[in-house]
């Protein structure tokens, strides 16, 4: 067993490059470093897969809001320009904790204020397609506990990469550099978006490793309360934080709305941004896949549910490859909703007795006959819909993460790290 890195480890400058893209020529891109700790000792804690661009917002301060699933003693941050078309400058980076009971609030805890580098250096330049993540920053954070990641872009570098639906307050300074403000006094703006940053991971967190969620609108929490942290991986994080320490996984949320398994559109389709989404994340041990109404009810719809059923295969034998496990949620209702037609409800039908039956996955959550009305099987029970039949409301999103069978998630005996 791998012993424990001591503390002074930690002020070494390290930063860590996630190659998602040719390099670029430039040799001053990147800034010089020592070798990476090794990834096992970090676990995630926090993700949101990128969904598109924006336009740049140059000279701001994006003070983005974001849950931790599990803590630890120290944080590292993953900064995104993975859609972007040219390098980002990114002037500062800082983390600290938002101020307890104030989760609308730019105000950090007093004292908790820290300055992310990257090899050592404040600022930084991403090339076009690629991740970069931050050195370590020394940092207690609780489990459960919202941080603010403060990104400063001095200039602009073109279109930005950020994930749509945040469900979440988000802070906005102008002009000058703010992101070393604890008060958020220079906050006046709220944006509903996240803003380049795309992880966050903890160091010495007692824990087995991660589980992503891969899915579409409803893992990324439409329909619940919005800054409540009601996401269905949300209240999954909350159940897994009950367990015995050496059981305990964080719990990352790669839901994009809108997205599809096989086509383009909003973010990468799935099957496109699985490595850098799920395979690649910090200490991944299992994956739930949730994903494929938008395929069936999209234009143009799948209307062989072979298509969908081949594209898990795919996810399950590339997933497998790297030792994760998978857990296959089946399709929820969506009778009620304008897309709803008695043929796609068919597809839905056969691509679910494919995932309860096929042998395909590890293991399966009944995501389907956890919501659904059993008078009308078709559609999700009135008690979980919020108005348009197809999202959850807050107790449908605990409907959900109460079907997952942790034992399916912390039962990794033969699973490879």
């Amino acid at each position: 067993m791998m012993r424990a890195i001591k503390v002074r480890h930690l002020l070494v400058p390290l930063v860590t490059v996630l190659a998602l893209a040719p390099p670029s020529s430039r040799a001053d891109t990147w800034p010089p470093g020592p070798p990476p700790v090794p990834a096992r000792h970090w676990t995630g804690t926090w993700e949101a897969a990128p969904s598109g661009t924006v336009p740049a917002l140059p000279g701001a301060s994006i003070r983005n809001v974001v849950h931790t699933s599990l803590g630890g003693t120290a944080v590292r941050v993953r900064i995104s320009n993975r859609l972007g078309t040219g390098p980002l400058r990114v002037g500062s980076v800082t983390v600290a904790l938002q101020r307890t009971g104030a989760p609308r609030s730019p105000d950090a805890v007093p004292g908790s204020m820290r300055t992310a580098t990257f090899g050592g250096a404040r600022a930084v330049r991403i090339p076009a397609g690629r991740d970069l993540v931050t050195d370590p920053v020394l940092l207690r954070v609780p489990a459960g506990a919202n941080l603010l990641v403060t990104v400063h872009t001095p200039g602009d570098s073109g279109p930005a990469t950020y994930h749509r639906s945040a469900l979440q307050a988000n802070f906005l300074a102008r002009g000058a550099d703010r992101a070393a403000d604890e008060r958020g006094g220079a906050y006046t703006d709220t944006v509903g978006n996240w803003y380049y940053v795309t992880g966050v991971d903890v160091l010495g967190a007692s824990a087995a490793g991660s589980v992503v969620a891969l899915g579409d609108s409803i893992t990324d929490g439409s329909g619940s309360t919005f800054s409540a942290n009601h996401r269905w991986p949300d209240r999954l994080a909350e159940r897994l934080r009950r367990l015995p320490s050496h059981r305990r996984l964080g719990v990352l949320n790669a839901g994009v709305a809108g997205n599809r398994v096989l086509r383009e559109g909003r973010g990468p389709s799935a099957l496109t941004r699985l490595d850098a989404d799920v395979l690649s994340r910090t200490g991944v041990r299992a994956m739930i896949v949730l994903e494929g109404i938008n395929d069936i009810k999209g234009i143009p719809s799948v209307t062989d549910p072979r298509a969908l059923e081949d594209a898990y295969r795919r996810i399950v034998a590339r997933a497998h490859a790297r030792g994760i496990r998978v857990i296959g949620a089946t399709i929820t209702p969506y009778g009620g909703h304008p897309a709803w037609t008695p043929d796609r409800e068919a597809v839905r039908r056969a691509v679910n007795a494919f995932v309860r039956t096929g042998g395909l996955f590890d293991a399966v959550a009944d995501f389907d006959a956890a919501v659904r009305d059993p008078d009308r099987p078709g559609r999700i029970l009135p008690a979980y819909d919020p108005g348009d039949h197809l999202h959850f409301d807050d107790a449908g999103m605990r409907a959900l993460a109460d079907t997952v069978d942790l034992t399916d998630l912390t039962d990794l005996t033969g699973v490879t790290p």
